[in-house]
Order: structure tokens, then C-alpha cells, then sequence
């Protein structure tokens, strides 16, 4: 079978959650062994190794570059000439032309549950993509149960055609102990002594306008005496309104923006960091916070959609709307080093749960099954 796959975002040099999925989760694919053949669609030229090498199956990459509406022009006119057998979306929308055997993966519903979190125009693709995307596929993969969930109750869509399959991480991640590579880090990015972390795009659906309220109550603690809180990411949608609202709490000295954190610098960040602080409001998974765990970093996350799901046992769950709730869990890892120890050995052990084999895996099943469907 020739297994068609939408890389384009696969070949995104920085990469958030979702381009991440699509990379690991494609190398992965070619790891497998398959007797199946891939063929990877790309909008512009990967760079030089990015998929070379990958594995066993056998693959080509089908570079197809077009200035504007890629996807629903110019890879539509591809699946209409020369179509694979089974075209799968790991991480944007199905053309409007596609083949009959069509499997998408759906990440979140977040939009409809935090529309406010959303500019407009976003949330009305968002709306009018993952409609069609679960309607028009043959199959659809789910982040989580939650997504699931989401998908069947907002859309209607028929949970027998809604897998689940969990994410995978990155498993050269481990605790770094080098105590000159720790500080190396923290001189390169301002950070003064013991800090708490986030790591993620500067967006309102994170929460972070209320991980400032909670800091700005835990900041004056004795327990909390020199602390810093670092917000690690690019700058996504109102992230502005962040900077005003610490100078506003006259926390300029103690909160950091580093920006986008390169991968070489993320596990050294991590590993130092006193707790890593994602009470995000939606996340169809949450790659963060394995991300954390595998770094040996005790974790604060939401009780809600998907990441009670990924973090298990191994984190302090928050309902992400109440300020002191995150405070008060902020605070307790300052103080309790206890605590921290055995969160930290608990996110190791959660972490063995997930892997980009298994997510490679569940998927090819999902698109077997959705060959011998259109051949009935």
C-alpha cells in the first residue's frame, strides 16, 4: 500500500507541539519496518537529513512548492493525478480534493471551549477545518480520550471512527547533573538562582495572565525569597498584555520572557528548574509536561481536558481558573523539597507510558484498516 503523508509541517525549523507530533510521529512511521510505502508531500525542501536514514520502509519525498493555499490547491491537485492509497494528515486540515481513504489526526477542540483564548478569523478555520476534517475522513486520530470526546459531543462524529493514540516524547531527554552545564544556562538566559518554569508559546489559552497572578502571591513568601519565574517560548497572540501585567505586579526582576529555546538548551533549562508550571486551560495533550517529567522536574498542571490523562499520578493537578490554587501548589514545591523528590522520580516513571514507537504503531493500524475499508 502507498501511504501518502502531509509533511509540510514536518519541515517547520521551529517547531511547537504540533510540528513536533508530525516529525517524530513520520520518522517513527519510517522506523517501522512496514512493507507499506510512504510518500511524504512537503511545501518546500527539508532540510539535508531530516528524514534521510530513517528507517527500514521504503519512502520518497514529493516536494511540491506553492506560494499561497498549499494545501487545498496545490496538494489537492496532487491527490487528484496521482493519488496514494491511503493520504494521512498528521497535523492541518484535509484538501478539499483527497483521496477516498483519508486519516486525520484532530489535536484539540480548545477553540470551543475557550473562545476567548482565540482571534476570530483563527477560531472560525479552526471551527470549519476540524468539522470537515472529522467528517470527511475515513478515520480520525484522537490525542487523547478527552479529544475524543470533544469530537463526538460538539460534532457528532461516531466514536467507532475515533481512535485514540497517544503521543510519544522525546526519549533522549533525561535529567542533566553537570552542574557546569546547569549554570552555563542559567547565565546564558538571566536566571539568578532557583526558578520556577513554563515552556511554551506566550498565548491565552496557557493561562499565564493567572501564573503571574499566583507568582505575584507567592513572590514575597520567605519560602519563596529570590525566586524566578521564567516564561520560555515565542510570542504567540496578546502577549503584550503579559508584559504589562508584570510591570503592573512589580515583578520585572523576578519573571523573564528568554524567548524560543533552542533543543540543545531545553534538558540543562528544565533540569534546573525548581517545578515546571503548566496550568494551561485546554491541551489535547501536552507534550510540555512529559517533556518535564523526563527531565526530572516535578510538574504543576491542570486538572482538566487531557492532561490528567498524560501527567497521572506524577504532577499537582490545579483547576487552572482558581489563582490560588496555583499559588498555593506554586509554593508548595518552593518549600518541599520532599515533594519535589518524589514528583520528580514519579514523572520518570510516567514518561515510560509514551513513545513515538507505540504512537507509529497504534497509527499504521489505523491506516491498514482504513485501506481494507475502501477496498469493501
Amino acid at each position: 500500500m502507498l501511504i501518502g503523508i502531509d509533511a509540510s509541517r514536518a519541515t517547520i525549523a521551529r517547531r511547537t507541539g504540533t510540528e513536533t507530533y508530525s516529525l517524530y510521529l513520520i520518522l517513527a512511521l519510517l522506523r517501522t519496518g512496514s512493507a507499506h510505502r510512504f510518500r511524504l508531500y512537503t511545501n518546500a525542501a527539508p532540510a539535508d537529513g531530516l528524514f534521510g536514514g530513517a528507517g527500514q520502509g521504503s519512502y520518497e519525498v514529493r516536494t511540491i512548492p506553492f506560494p499561497r493555499l498549499w494545501t487545498h490547491a496545490r496538494l489537492s491537485a496532487e491527490m487528484l493525478t496521482r493519488p496514494p492509497d491511503v493520504l494521512f494528515v498528521p497535523a492541518h486540515v484535509l484538501p478539499l480534493l483527497h483521496p477516498r481513504r483519508s486519516v486525520v489526526t484532530v489535536h484539540d477542540l480548545g477553540y470551543l471551549s475557550y473562545p476567548e483564548a482565540h482571534r476570530p478569523a483563527d477560531r472560525r478555520y479552526l471551527d470549519w477545518s476540524t468539522r470537515w476534517n472529522a467528517r470527511q475522513a475515513t478515520a480520525v486520530l484522537a490525542d487523547s480520550a478527552a479529544t475524543k470526546a470533544d469530537l463526538v459531543r460538539a460534532y457528532g462524529i461516531d466514536g467507532r471512527k475515533v481512535h485514540v493514540v497517544y503521543l510519544g516524547r522525546d526519549e533522549t531527554l533525561a535529567p542533566v547533573r553537570d552542574a557546569a552545564r546547569l549554570a552555563a544556562v542559567r547565565e546564558r538566559y538571566g536566571i539568578a538562582g532557583r526558578y520556577l518554569l513554563y515552556v511554551g508559546t506566550l498565548q491565552p489559552r496557557k493561562n499565564l495572565a493567572r501564573v503571574l497572578d499566583a507568582f505575584g502571591r507567592i513572590a514575597g513568601q520567605p519560602g519563596a525569597s529570590g525566586v524566578q519565574l521564567v516564561l520560555a517560548g515565542k510570542r504567540g497572540w496578546l502577549h503584550d498584555d503579559l508584559f504589562a501585567q508584570v510591570k503592573r505586579l512589580g515583578l520585572a526582576e523576578r519573571v523573564l520572557f528568554p524567548g524560543y529555546i533552542p533543543d540543545e538548551d531545553l534538558p540543562a533549562l528544565q533540569s534546573g528548574a525548581l517545578a515546571f508550571v503548566f496550568p494551561s486551560l485546554y491541551e489535547g495533550f501536552g507534550i510540555p509536561v512529559l517533556e518535564a517529567g523526563a527531565c526530572g522536574v516535578p510538574v504543576i498542571t491542570s486538572n482538566t481536558s487531557s492532561l490528567p490523562e498524560v501527567a497521572g499520578d506524577a504532577a499537582l493537578l490545579v483547576d487552572p481558573h482558581d489563582v490560588d490554587a496555583i499559588a498555593a501548589a506554586m509554593l508548595r514545591l518552593v518549600e518541599d523539597d520532599a515533594l519535589r523528590a518524589e514528583l520528580a522520580r514519579r514523572g520518570q516513571e510516567n514518561v515510560k507510558r509514551f513513545s513515538w514507537e507505540k504512537c507509529a504503531r497504534e497509527t499504521l493500524a489505523v491506516l491498514e484498516e482504513a485501506g481494507r475499508e475502501g477496498n469493501k
